[in-house]
């Protein structure tokens, strides 16, 4: 009876196509429910329309989604994600959010599950392609200055022989924390660099619905379902 604790635990050493599909609907419904307070934040430093353009494209991603039933390859789907999301996406987050899932893909590509070496790399290159994208560096107030140490997090966990849920759930709350950072930040990227010094003491749209990616997956995959959001506990709504 010994070997069933162990059996569990392998059975969280990777997650599957469905549970890939699972992970990117929890984060359009994150996006749907909270896209007036991630319009918000992009009022005070931006075009007032992240939450609004995000919320379409992910409901535009889950339709696709519901089309590609039987599909197995982790990468395309995620290749799918982010064609979606370049083509019905205005604004930065279109081409940054589509790059960052198409990356994604080409480092899943054939897959029929994730380990958490999978799910790093394929992060990892998710987010080398925001930067070339985007020309960002971390602290210059974008979603780098989130998904960032959220890698970084994550890759330490898990050479620290975390489990992947643990490393997971650290990935999330590295994220929270960079993304609480940004607020002091003068912007360097993006119509809110146009406002100079008056862009500090606001926190970072972009940074905010990049935590929400990473702690969706946390909860979906970790199995934790009480992950907190990023709009709460920080004087944020809830839209």
């Amino acid at each position: 009876m010994d070997s069933a604790p162990t059996t569990m635990e392998q059975a969280r050493v990777s997650v599957s196509y469905d549970e890939v599909v699972v992970w990117v609907r929890a984060f359009a419904a994150q996006v749907a429910e909270n896209k007036e307070y991630l319009t918000q934040l992009d009022a005070a430093i931006g075009d007032a329309d992240h939450g609004i353009n995000m919320n379409r494209g992910m409901s535009a991603v889950v339709v696709k989604l519901d089309e590609a039933a039987g599909e197995q390859d982790i990468g395309a789907l995620l290749k799918t994600v982010g064609m979606t999301l370049v083509s019905s996406v205005g604004g930065a987050g279109g081409p940054l959010y589509g790059t960052l899932f198409l990356q994604m893909g080409t480092a899943a590509s054939g897959k029929t599950e994730l380990g958490p070496d999978d799910w790093a790399a394929a992060l990892e290159a998710g987010i080398k392609g925001v930067e070339a994208r985007g020309k960002a560096e971390p602290g210059d107030k974008t979603m780098i200055d989130a998904l960032l140490p959220g890698l970084e997090a994550l890759r330490s966990a898990l050479d620290g022989g975390a489990s992947f849920e643990d490393a997971l759930t650290a990935s999330a709350e590295a994220a929270g924390q960079g993304m609480r950072d940004t607020i002091p930040l003068v912007a360097k990227k993006g119509r809110a660099s146009y406002l100079g010094e008056r862009s500090a003491g606001h926190q970072d749209p972009g940074a905010t619905s990049s935590t929400m990616l990473l702690e969706t997956a946390a909860a979906t995959w970790g199995g934790r379902g009480g992950a907190e959001s990023p709009t709460r506990g920080l004087g944020g709504t809830n839209g």
